[in-house]
């Protein structure tokens, strides 16, 4: 299963459910791959790979489609470990903003589609972390995988772009990829004490829009996971959010 984290939104927690879903997977036994397509790397260094550190990684890859250097290298040559058992990443690093207009200009927009069906023999889940806006990347991802999960932060302004999103997706699964689907919307920092957050839920709730129990809580756990480059499940796993993104994992592979 392939699975894209999308949103144009920053701070919506994009990497954060795309790593604890990634390392919950990862520790029932799936070999799992994250791949990191924001510049700013946010994925990487929560699984413990600076995106400056002078390793192969995406920028690398789509380097490959446009010149000679790293041609010769096999797609698993770009994978790496981390130091969790079953979890594996393919790092971010600012050259992909360099990248960008020459990828656009050359139509290289199928290529991590292409790249990631010589990986899915290899890997049982991929899940795909986006930059926060409508970018070559994010597209690339859209029409790479099967599922798209779409982070809410309980923000009015949030709710307010989410149906824009929402057709977004929809455009592109009629355009380019028939297999996409809206498999839900993820509500992430929630607090079910404050009276706002409960109400936009219950607007898309209202709405018919796909949201997924459970809701994933606001927590200054999550931010003492991201410092200490340990997603949830192995810095606590028995923490209420652990247990959360364990549920919701489940709830998403029944």
């Amino acid at each position: 299963m392939i699975r894209v984290i999308f949103n144009r939104k920053g701070g919506v927690g994009k990497s954060t459910i795309c790593c604890n879903l990634a390392a919950v997977g990862a520790v029932q036994g799936k070999k799992t791959l994250v791949i990191d397509l924001d510049p700013q790397s946010n994925s990487s260094r929560y699984l413990g790979h600076n995106g400056e550190d002078d390793i192969v990684g995406i920028s690398e890859f789509f380097d490959s489609t446009i010149n000679y250097s790293f041609r010769d290298y096999e797609p698993d040559d770009f994978v790496r470990s981390t130091n969790f058992e079953n979890l594996f990443i393919i790092t971010a690093s600012r050259g992909l903003i360099d990248l960008e207009s020459k990828l656009n200009s050359r139509h290289k927009i199928y290529k991590l589609k292409e790249f990631l069906q010589k990986l899915t023999g290899i890997y049982d889940e991929v899940y795909i972390d986006t930059p926060p806006t409508m970018n070559f990347y994010s597209l690339s991802a859209l029409i790479a995988s099967e599922r798209c999960l779409i982070p809410f932060d309980c923000d009015v302004f949030s709710r307010d772009a989410l149906f824009e999103l929402l057709d977004t997706v929809r455009e592109v699964k009629e355009d380019h990829n028939r297999d996409l689907e809206i498999e839900g919307i993820v509500i992430n920092q929630f607090s079910a004490q404050a009276r706002l957050p409960g109400e936009a839920v219950n607007e898309l709730i209202k709405e018919n829009l796909p949201v997924i129990q459970p809701y994933i809580s606001s927590s200054v756990k999550i931010k003492e996971s991201h410092r200490e480059a340990k997603p949830m499940i192995y810095l606590l796993p028995r923490h209420k959010i652990s247990q959360e993104f364990t549920t919701l994992y489940q709830n998403l592979n029944d």
